[in-house]
């Protein structure tokens, strides 16, 4: 088959606003083609997703192929579905994730089962070489959307820090900090403080979450507190995040709904403290 992989470890995309130029769908088979600027890619596979087989991939430049293999990966193995939870229900697109000439080929893909399970594949090239390197990583619930957040023609990786599930309480009482990511080097950097006016925003929104909270008095208002705690630390504003959490914990209102986890009041806010150090938001 044309050119060699490269496999690696990396955390990228999910759901992306490309052109779809053809999707067709006959007697069980799907395939999805996108083309932008001298790239083409076509995904096909087989069945209904989550439950769909045989998903294929294959990548051309200036119309010489060079990549045309089964599409498999560490969470799925040969039975990955296509991603078409999104309202796009696109999976396969074609963007700048750096500058180095050529668009990446990025595929959205299922692994099935709940609370993990959004595999997204990067297909990266060189002009003039037949090497192509992929990169896969397992963004569980909050997955990515491609974004323009910059000028040019560069995208940046929107998602949320899927570390926050879960550690204060049950998932859907968990807040999850906005995280902003960019590739380059075959590595992703987190950038999200580069961003200040996003994360402001996300603030709000948990904060006004928080405090909606007052009409079951705090019943399980743990998890959406972290997330806004730590947007305002990446804002810079722990001291006012330290005052709140205090005036807080002393009015009761920092309470989970998990009796295992036993978290409340200023017990939680030591622990959110710790927590917060061990994952970058608190120096």
């Amino acid at each position: 088959m044309p050119g060699r992989i490269a496999l690696r470890r990396l955390a990228v995309t999910a759901v992306v606003v490309i052109p779809l130029l053809a999707s067709i769908s006959t007697a069980g088979a799907a395939t999805q083609t996108v083309t932008r600027e001298n790239v083409t890619a076509t995904f096909t596979y087989r069945g209904t997703s989550p439950f769909s087989q045989h998903p294929h991939l294959k990548i051309s430049v200036n119309g010489e192929v060079v990549y045309d293999q089964s599409v498999t990966s560490a969470w799925c193995g040969q039975e990955c579905s296509p991603n078409l939870i999104s309202e796009s229900r696109k999976v396969v697109h074609i963007v700048h994730l750096e500058k180095n000439g050529l668009p990446s080929v990025v595929l959205d893909l299922y692994s099935g089962g709940a609370h993990c399970c959004a595999i997204e594949q990067v297909y990266s090239f060189t002009p003039n070489s037949s090497v192509v390197e992929k990169f896969e990583h397992d963004f569980g619930d909050p997955g990515v959307r491609l974004v323009k957040l910059g000028a040019g023609e560069i995208f940046d990786m929107l998602s949320a820090d899927d570390a926050f599930a879960y550690a204060f309480t049950d998932f859907a009482a968990s807040g999850l900090p906005i995280e902003i990511l960019s590739f380059s080097h075959d590595a992703l950097h987190n950038v999200t403080r580069s961003f200040p006016d996003l994360i402001a925003k996300d603030a709000t929104l948990w904060m006004s979450a928080f405090q909606s909270q007052a009409s079951t008095h705090y019943q399980d208002s743990v998890g959406l507190v972290a997330a806004w705690a730590a947007d305002e630390d990446m804002l810079g504003h722990s001291d006012v995040v330290a005052r709140f959490l205090a005036t807080e914990a002393k009015a009761g209102h920092l309470n989970s709904a998990l009796n295992s986890v036993n978290l409340s009041g200023h017990k939680y806010v030591i622990a959110l403290q710790k927590f917060l150090r061990q994952h970058g938001y608190l120096q």
